[in-house]
């Protein structure tokens, strides 16, 4: 008996996979035997769903003083691309986002770490959008984000999550995690939060009953060996706390970026990616394809290899376009909607919680 039949027997019986396990599917190149693994896990947990949510971006500023090599949306404050909105811009995108699509359930903020703008400012920017509009769910500031928070506001993470849930965070996006191991980071973040600080504040998120995601950036300076970990550290918290939503793995863009030289992930490993993160995060109840980062082609094809969630219609996205990213900044509902039947899969329209607001 091969490996692969191995780790199937293990699959079929709903057994949990190991390391040896999980980088022997990262080193197999059976992606069809794989993705038909991931396909039977994912019917175990939602049969034939697959779920969206009407959403809209919003990023505060691109002005960064992480300057990470792996991202092309920040800059330097004198850059002429710089930007930051202030209160009242940030209040007009909400309003629009609601005029232009009613049925809006979610705002998604994620910005750069400013030097210079205090924690009050990102403060008084939920509570006003809260206050104005307290139907929609805030899902917003990344962990690194929140980190950066403490550090200039002098105060510890759950006091930071704290404050932001009165203010109306609904839950803490997934992004930041970027691979969590400090030997990856110090090559391409290493002024961003360390993977113990990461973890702590989702985990302090966790324990303030705010849910997030978690996601993992591949295809840079990483081995399969720090790809795997990064899987079963998110596996352990999950274990530990129970608060992770969904997982998305993205892969790396390097247009326009410090490591412009590396050359793009395939779509074979993408989809490998994305089974493999099925299979091996079985605590996990939805495995997420960000189609802005994959293709629409890859997405649609990638509901196949394990993924039920298809995230939203975003309506503008800045970060990952900056690095290259040719989809389009947004996609409407009937045009998700579509895409999701094709596949022979039932359209599932959700809240953030994953409530499902409309089966269609």
């Amino acid at each position: 008996m091969d490996g692969l039949a191995l780790i199937e027997q293990k699959v079929y019986n709903g057994e949990r996979l190991t390391r040896e396990d999980g980088l022997y599917l990262l080193a197999s190149n059976q992606l069809l035997r794989i993705g038909e693994l991931a396909r039977f896990v994912k019917r175990r947990k939602s049969g034939d769903k697959v779920f969206f949510n009407v959403n809209r971006h919003i990023n505060l500023t691109n002005v960064c003083m992480a300057r990470c090599k792996l991202c092309a949306f920040g800059c330097d404050a004198d850059a002429p691309q710089a930007y930051v909105m202030d209160k009242e811009q940030a209040l007009s995108i909400a309003r629009k986002a609601v005029q232009d699509a009613p049925e809006l359930t979610e705002l998604h903020m994620v910005s750069a770490l400013h030097p210079d703008r205090p924690f009050v400012y990102y403060k008084e920017v939920l509570e006003s959008i809260h206050r104005e509009f307290p139907h929609l769910h805030l899902k917003a500031f990344t962990a690194v984000e929140i980190a950066h928070f403490a550090k200039i506001a002098g105060k510890s993470n759950r006091e930071i999550l704290t404050i932001l849930k009165t203010a109306g965070l609904g839950s803490v996006p997934g992004g930041g995690a970027e691979i969590l191991d400090d030997r990856v980071r110090g090559l391409v973040c290493e002024k961003k939060a360390s993977a113990a600080e990461w973890l702590e504040v989702v985990r302090t998120a966790h324990q303030l009953g705010l849910r997030s995601n978690a996601t993992m950036l591949y295809g840079h300076v990483e081995t399969l060996e720090e790809r795997m970990d990064h899987l079963l550290t998110l596996r352990t918290l999950q274990d530990e706390t129970g608060g992770f939503q969904a997982f998305i793995p993205f892969p790396f863009h390097p247009e326009h970026t410090g490591l412009a030289e590396i050359r793009r992930a395939s779509a074979w490993e993408d989809l490998k990616m994305l089974a493999i993160s099925r299979l091996m995060l079985d605590n996990f109840d939805h495995i997420k394809a960000f189609w802005i980062m994959l293709t629409v082609p890859i997405a649609q094809i990638s509901l196949t290899f394990g993924v039920d969630d298809l995230d939203g219609t975003v309506v503008e996205e800045k970060i990952i376009h900056a690095a290259g990213a040719k989809t389009a900044v947004g996609i409407t509902k009937p045009e998700i909607v579509a895409l999701i039947r094709e596949t022979g899969n039932i359209p599932v329209e959700r809240d953030t919680l994953y409530r499902e607001v409309r089966v269609y």
